[in-house]
């Protein structure tokens, strides 16, 4: 049966986009296409090979115009933050940048009697699936080092941002990368999957919710295809008595409201110093009521719809459940008059909460957070670790030697100290618990995409 893959925008509910999903005999056709043209790939010179990437992403900053007018649409981001191209840019020119001394050799021995080393071979076909939430800048940190590395690459974008995928492959086949090396498909779940369990990937990189992680893991089952896999996340911000404060409210209120707190690293919920707690949260409530929810096309605007009704219907449930078991709601209604009860949704700050509240526990990824009072840095950690996810936690404080004692006790991938919500190309991007496993960027990134080929050669002289 045919299936039909849509993009309902956000701005106004209509249907911006949509794409026949691929049948399963057509998708295995486009693996067999990239297989059989992955090996001339790898063979052209490194150098090659990084400068066709930075091309193709030089012609995506190109295109900006359009694209970021598409984000608007697709995904309801404010067209006054201009899309995603200081980090896409970051990311792509770091990672180029290491890559030779990522992807060289290690040499054990080279002598007249031996020659022992460890190479770094790609993998062949890897296959990214990518969310819809930076659909620019999450696909291509897997997506520029893996063709770097010698791969060739399938992606599959989320169905929220079904545009974006499109805009790639224009941009790399624009500069000359074959369009057998990087494809563009749409899938629906069951043809994704079928992928997958058919081995038809040497890696197979994953963005996207905890339900989503375990249906590529059973999916994989058996194959024993490497996987990358960032899912969900409740990232804590602790501020500390010595922090300064209007700092710390200027970040993690961004942190949190940022996207309409639709970040993989957004800040969720927040534990300050009892001695601070009412100057942090008058401070925050004040920040959160200076943005402006609206059409993402109107230049004021600072706050879009979220990506989608459903996803901020989780977030208003969340919400309603706190505030009927004794949370405190403190943005007003009539501050944000453009919430419709839709993807439209108003910000909110809540306190009197504590971790019997699912807002306070279960990935929110929306405009809201809890703030919480704590009386000592035991009490913090003990609540920054009472949750099953793990991505990164945000310490805000003077004292580099206490937030060193405190981070190594923290349970996530990135600690941050006195800032948040930001992805260094050159430290590797990795979580732990439900969060997922593998990493993505700096020298290990390169690791991910390829797999180590050790060489022993014993020398015979004639």
């Amino acid at each position: 049966m045919t299936r039909i893959i849509q993009c309902i925008s956000p701005v106004d509910g209509r249907v911006y986009a949509e794409r026949t999903a691929l049948s399963h005999e057509a998708a295995a056709t486009c693996v067999a296409r990239a297989k059989s043209a992955q090996a001339a790939w790898a063979a052209r010179p490194l150098d090659e090979r990084i400068a066709l990437v930075q091309a193709g992403v030089a012609n995506l900053n190109a295109d900006k115009e359009r694209i970021v007018e598409e984000l608007a649409w697709q995904m309801g981001r404010p067209t006054r933050f201009g899309g995603e191209f200081g980090g896409l840019n970051e990311r792509t020119n770091f990672m180029a940048g290491i890559a030779a001394e990522a992807l060289a050799p290690m040499t054990v021995e080279e002598t007249d009697r031996f020659a022992r080393r460890i190479e770094f071979a790609p993998h062949g076909v890897v296959f990214v699936i990518a969310p819809w939430n930076y659909p620019y800048m999450t696909a291509m940190n897997t997506i520029v080092p893996a063709l770097i590395a010698g791969n060739a690459v399938i992606l599959k974008h989320a169905s929220q941002t079904l545009l974006v995928g499109e805009r790639i492959a224009e941009a790399l086949h624009s500069v000359g990368i074959p369009a057998e090396v990087f494809q563009n498909v749409v899938l629906d779940h069951a043809g994704t999957e079928k992928l997958i369990a058919d081995r038809s990937f040497g890696f197979v990189n994953f963005t996207g919710s905890v339900g989503g992680g375990q249906a590529i893991e059973r999916a994989a089952a058996g194959t024993f295809t490497a996987l990358g896999l960032e899912l969900g996340g409740k990232d804590p911000g602790y501020v500390m008595e010595d922090a300064d404060i209007d700092w710390a409210v200027d970040t993690l209120m961004d942190g949190a409201m940022y996207n309409a707190g639709q970040c993989c690293c957004g800040i969720e919920r927040i534990y300050v110093n009892h001695k601070l707690f009412d100057d942090f949260v008058h401070k925050a409530v004040a920040w959160v009521n200076t943005l402006k929810l609206g059409n993402p096309f109107d230049a004021e605007t600072t706050l879009g719809p979220m990506a989608n009704r459903r996803f901020a219907e989780t977030v208003r449930a969340q919400t309603a459940e706190a505030v009927s078991a004794g949370a405190t709601p403190l943005i007003e209604r009539q501050n944000f008059p453009a919430d419709d009860g839709g993807a439209y949704l108003m910000p909110q700050v809540l306190v009197n909460v504590d971790h019997s509240m699912r807002v306070m526990t279960e990935e929110s990824f929306g405009p809201v957070v809890g703030i919480m009072p704590v009386k000592d840095d035991a009490e913090a950690l003990r609540l920054m670790n009472d949750s099953p996810y793990g991505l990164t936690a945000s310490l805000w404080t003077k004292d580099e030697d206490r937030a060193w004692s405190i981070a190594r006790r923290i349970e996530t991938g990135t600690v941050f100290m006195n800032r948040a919500d930001y992805l260094d190309p050159a430290i590797c991007w990795t979580g732990c618990k439900d969060t997922g496993r593998g990493v993505g960027l700096s020298k290990l990134g390169y690791q991910s995409v390829t797999r180590p080929r050790s060489y022993h050669f014993r020398k015979v002289k004639a």
